[in-house]
């Protein structure tokens, strides 16, 4: 598989252990040319320490993406930079902390929710419709989500109602840009240790359970992630879109 060429926006860069930051890893590796955000100035060095990793030409831009004015701002900057995009990775999910544990029912309240799902969900899309002009045919969109979008997971709560909408989000997005043919998927990743876990509470005994369920006997890691990312961004993956891919070492499968 090759991105040699490919111009790449990779959004949700917040540590070296985040999911962004490996599929970022993986793309320099398969010749891709690179732009990452950073969400805050608080992250700003963390993620230019991550890019010169990478490669030192790497360019980092600020996009909160709660701004449509922000997401503007990039669009413009990659236009006058690149001219044109062929891939967009979507790794950003937020929820108040407090809405990550404990009773769903007894926790969840109205701003709670409407967050969730803007930054989770409807930012994916936002990005779409404003990038869609920019966007080269033969394009590639990619989010990431999880199993509690399907499942009950504990304290996960808010969040699987706003990736159940990012899903859905996929599908739709699929069908409305595919006639520019442009593909648009999701990677369903198993649990990472990665900064945004860290929020969910109980989390360490999600991973124990996963490693003795999955059929692999094992979590997953980064690398499993970023190299599926590389595949569904590549021309190899160019019959596939509108598709969750379970990347979790097949935990999801598993039943009693």
């Amino acid at each position: 598989m090759n991105l040699k060429n490919k111009k790449a926006l990779i959004i949700g860069v917040a540590s070296n252990r985040s999911i962004a930051a490996a599929i970022a890893t993986a793309f320099g590796l398969n010749g891709a040319n690179l732009v990452l955000t950073f969400q805050t100035e608080k992250l700003k060095s963390r993620v230019e320490d991550i890019a010169r990793e990478i490669d030192e030409n790497i360019e980092c831009f600020p996009c909160d993406l709660s701004s449509d004015e922000e997401i503007v701002n990039l669009k413009n900057h990659i236009k006058k930079k690149w001219g044109k995009l062929d891939i967009i990775i979507h790794s950003a999910a937020y929820a108040p902390r407090e809405l990550l544990a404990g009773d769903y029912v007894d926790n969840v309240t109205r701003e709670g929710f409407n967050i969730a799902h803007d930054i989770s969900s409807y930012s994916f899309v936002a990005l779409a419709k404003e990038f869609s002009d920019i966007l080269n045919e033969n394009s590639s969109l990619l989010t990431l989500t999880y199993l509690g979008s399907q499942k009950v997971i504990k304290n996960y709560n808010i969040m699987g109602l706003a990736k159940a909408s990012l899903e859905t989000n996929v599908r739709y997005m699929a069908q409305s840009l595919g006639k520019k043919n442009i593909r648009v998927n999701a990677i369903s990743a198993g649990p990472i240790k990665t900064l945004a876990a860290a929020g969910i509470s109980g989390f360490n005994e999600i991973l124990k359970h996963v490693e003795e369920r999955a059929p692999l006997k094992r979590n997953i890691t980064l690398d499993d992630v970023a190299n599926t990312a590389v595949f569904l961004t590549s021309d190899s993956s160019s019959g596939i879109t509108g598709q969750i891919i379970y990347v979790d070492c097949g935990y999801s499968i598993s039943g009693f």
